[in-house]
């Protein structure tokens, strides 16, 4: 019994070794994109209600504007720190610290995670054509959820890659879905791409260099074009 579970162990740990392998390609999903590390932080206004955050927004500006020796409303903002405190909102605190949860948020909503940079990944999503790189090659992103950017709000931008494509190929539809190979990189990059509502900034931690795409077998996309103003593909 013991040498049966030493041989299952022995198995069970060169199995780990080998799919930690840099060679191997993984299969990820968009949660293994993020950096968890930055997600776990203080964030007091999570908590608070729109209203809330309106009226603390105001009593902000209010207050710039008082320092700056412009001209204020004094009873508004004398009614609204009120009513906040007596809501239980520590105003002077919140205010005070109101760039270190932005820079806080903006850590959690871009940092990459650094385990799957440099890797051969594989990745399924919806993809948006995207303007050509300079030296000519197509590119698009590719996105967890079909409407995104455009019905939708963008993802953050570790939740978005920029991909460099093989060839000429270009989705045939806006959101047509695919699963694609390629080495991973955390690479930041800001586009404007015209999407269905207009133009809009993609900003992308990730970009991959598409070895492979598959589109067979996966849930047709509905048949517009791939972004505004251009064709779909032959």
């Amino acid at each position: 019994m013991r040498l049966i579970t030493f041989c299952v162990n022995a198995f069970v740990i060169v199995l780990a070794a080998s799919s930690a392998s840099a060679g191997e390609v993984a299969h990820l999903d968009w949660s293994q994109l993020i950096d968890q590390s930055a997600q776990d932080y203080d964030d007091p206004y999570r908590d608070l209600s729109t209203e809330q955050l309106v009226s603390l927004v105001t009593v902000a500006q209010l207050r710039e504007k008082a320092e700056q020796g412009k001209s204020i409303d004094k009873e508004q903002l004398s009614r609204k720190t009120a009513s906040l405190t007596a809501e239980g909102i520590d105003v002077d605190d919140l205010i005070a610290n109101r760039w270190i949860v932005a820079d806080r948020r903006e850590r959690a909503a871009t940092s990459g995670n650094k385990a799957v940079d440099g890797r051969e990944v594989i990745l399924s999503g919806f993809v948006i054509a995207g303007p050509a790189d300079a030296d000519g090659m197509a590119t698009a992103y590719l996105v967890p959820e079909r409407g995104m950017c455009s019905h939708m709000p963008p993802p953050t931008p570790n939740q978005m890659v920029r991909l460099r494509l093989p060839g000429n190929w270009q989705p045939r539809a806006m959101y047509q879905p695919v699963q694609v190979s390629g080495l991973l990189s955390i690479e930041p990059t800001t586009h404007t791409v015209q999407v269905v509502d207009g133009p809009v900034p993609m900003h992308a931690t990730y970009s991959m260099d598409v070895s492979t795409i598959e589109t067979s077998g996966l849930p047709q996309a509905d048949e517009a074009p791939a972004a505004l103003g251009q064709q779909p593909a032959g």
